[in-house]
């Protein structure tokens, strides 16, 4: 029996766990509008809304059941500061490893939110977990980093839902985060997310209408054996 306070109670005998076509259909919407978004207003996200995607998000699945995930809201103003310069850093040096045609393309691309965005998050995984008793991941104990991967999958679905737009930071350096924001040197950094309202949602990704990279067919990536 489901706890009175639990946000997400566990289904009943009566729910036969099937989705409808309608539901099937705005789920399709939903992956379709999903988006890495760099562009936000400044409005804050309320603290429920925001309660109910870490709940979302934890429900993620996880080899063994091991729930690595940590998500660190990134606040203190030097902290962002010193993220911010990580950032320019970083794209700095990408910037130097594409050709001179390619590279002139790079640097038009807006690949962060660091200054608009409300909220912050530093995502790391847990390398060892009490949660799980090391089920499942004897032989690839990186399933764990996967694992993380998937509750920011889930945030991110549950996010956009709620018209909350998420950006995916990944143009950093990794091994400066876990001193910066004071974490145990045992939780590997996954991500470092930004979120707040979009300023605009277009029908086309970014990278699609700035010419960067299209994406391609789902048949392209299937093989068969």
């Amino acid at each position: 029996m489901s706890d009175a306070s639990d946000p997400f109670p566990s289904p009943t005998p009566e729910d036969d766990g099937a989705f409808g076509p309608e539901f099937l259909q705005d789920l399709t919407r939903l992956f379709l509008w999903r988006r890495d978004v760099r562009h936000f207003l400044p409005d804050p996200i309320d603290e429920t809304a925001l309660e109910t995607l870490f709940d979302l998000a934890c429900l993620a699945p996880s080899v063994g059941n091991s729930q690595p995930w940590r998500f660190v809201r990134v606040e203190d103003p030097e902290r962002r500061a010193q993220i911010r310069a990580n950032f320019q850093r970083s794209n700095e040096q990408a910037a130097q490893s594409y050709d001179a045609a390619r590279r002139a393309d790079y640097l038009k691309l807006k690949l962060q939110g660091l200054d608009q965005a409300p909220v912050h998050l530093a995502v790391f995984c847990e390398k060892d977990p009490p949660q799980g008793h090391g089920l499942g991941r004897l032989t690839m104990p990186e399933t764990l980093y996967y694992s993380a991967v998937t509750a920011i999958h889930s945030l991110w679905l549950a996010a956009r839902a709620r018209n909350i737009g998420m950006g995916w930071v990944s143009i950093l350096e990794p091994e400066t985060l876990n001193p910066l924001l004071d974490v145990p040197d045992d939780w590997h950094f996954i991500a470092y997310l930004c979120l707040g309202y979009p300023a605009r949602m277009d029908a086309r990704p970014e990278l699609e209408r700035l010419g960067w990279q299209n994406r391609d067919a789902l048949c392209r990536q299937v093989l068969r054996r």
